[in-house]
């Protein structure tokens, strides 16, 4: 009796033998689907992120592997960006995007204008966090349309939501869609962006959620298995069609007794073409250019900016600062009277006068730096 096992004991080995073969898996077919479809997506996404940075990316080289949740903190030993994603029409999951703190400072900075030339910061700040959220928003759109398009569905998904995670503390918190997966597909792109970033942009997708993907592109490629069996059976009959008919041995003596006269025709003469030649027009390059906005520009209309209005600059020597006290006056290099500068995000983009309103300082803007000339 001693051998047998008690009632509890049995309980948990159901349980254990209904989860395990209840739990999807992730076979070396589906890690192929997984990269196509992440390779498809992700080319749409790097359109519209060169687009928002005037920059060339480029996103390829999928590469898909399996982890586990306590996994995660050894392979992400370092806080990292995370981009949310839920789906809540034609798919039924999440999607985690995992990008480092250092290439959000630099996309966030090129997303305002500057030039990505940038000293990282110990924190990202609330307008790097808004700036990437946008970015990825754009991103993760356009990716979905091509998604769409790739599985036949009506896709619709959630505003993503950026924040700071470090799988070592906050992640149970912050992604618990991923806490709950027995395991999680990892799918790794090389992303590059001009001069300025040459890393990684991943993927953290649940299992369910990937044989989800799996299923529906797998699905729309190749139809139920009743429609495949139908297909098969119209590719045979096809076949049968063609078959070509062998020529009778009379019909071949006939076209061998009677061959075709070659005939040449005459050569026409060809008539004399006649060109109207003018003389060439350059323009003008210092005519003003019409202002031209992108299509595309409301996307980022609600990202803010820094704007500054610059009096006048100098430089003095070490020796000369440590000899300022109070009342000491500094002479700028500026005219009295001459136009001060207004620059958003450090580049200059206007000339304008200091004006007072209401006991607080503004600036009237008297002149629009042409673009061309802010380079």
């Amino acid at each position: 009796m001693s051998d047998l096992l008690s009632q509890d004991e049995i309980d948990a080995l159901l349980r254990g033998m209904s989860e395990t073969s209840s739990s999807p898996t992730i076979s070396d077919q589906d890690k192929d689907v997984l990269g196509e479809i992440g390779n498809i997506s992700m080319g749409t996404a790097a359109t519209t992120l060169s687009i928002l940075l005037n920059q060339k990316v480029n996103i390829t080289t999928p590469i898909v592997s399996i982890l586990k949740w306590e996994e995660l903190p050894k392979e992400f030993p370092v806080p990292y960006v995370a981009i949310k994603v839920v789906y809540k029409e034609g798919l039924d999951g999440v999607n985690l995007l995992i990008l480092k703190k250092e290439d959000v400072e630099i996309i966030a900075d090129l997303m305002m204008g500057g030039t990505g030339q940038i000293e990282f910061t110990e924190e990202l700040t609330e307008l790097q966090l808004s700036a990437i959220q946008e970015a990825m928003n754009q991103m993760v759109g356009s990716a979905s349309t091509s998604l769409s398009s790739m599985l036949n569905l009506k896709i619709d998904i959630n505003p993503p939501e950026a924040f700071v995670i470090d799988f070592a503390q906050n992640a149970e918190e912050m992604i618990p869609e991923l806490k709950r997966a027995d395991e999680i597909v990892k799918v790794a792109f090389r992303m590059t962006i001009g001069d300025l970033i040459d890393s990684q942009i991943m993927q953290l997708i649940p299992v369910d959620f990937a044989k989800q993907l799996v299923d529906a592109m797998l699905k729309n490629t190749l139809g139920t298995p009743a429609q495949i069996e139908v297909s098969a059976q119209k590719q045979q009959e096809a076949a049968k069609e063609e078959v070509p008919k062998q020529p009778s041995s009379q019909s071949t003596k006939t076209q061998k007794a009677a061959p075709q006269p070659s005939y040449t025709p005459p050569k026409k003469e060809q008539p004399q073409q006649v060109y109207n030649v003018s003389p060439v027009q350059f323009e003008s390059f210092d005519e003003e250019e019409e202002r031209r906005y992108p299509e595309n520009i409301e996307l980022i209309l609600d990202v803010p900016l820094e704007i500054t209005v610059e009096l006048g600059r100098t430089q003095k020597l070490v020796r000369e600062i440590l000899e300022f006290s109070t009342g000491s006056i500094i002479e700028l290099e500026k005219l009295a009277g001459e136009p001060v500068d207004i620059l958003v995000n450090g580049k200059v983009i206007a000339k304008g006068e200091v004006v007072v309103i209401d006991e607080n300082f503004g600036v009237r803007i008297t002149d629009i730096v042409n673009p061309s000339n802010r380079l």
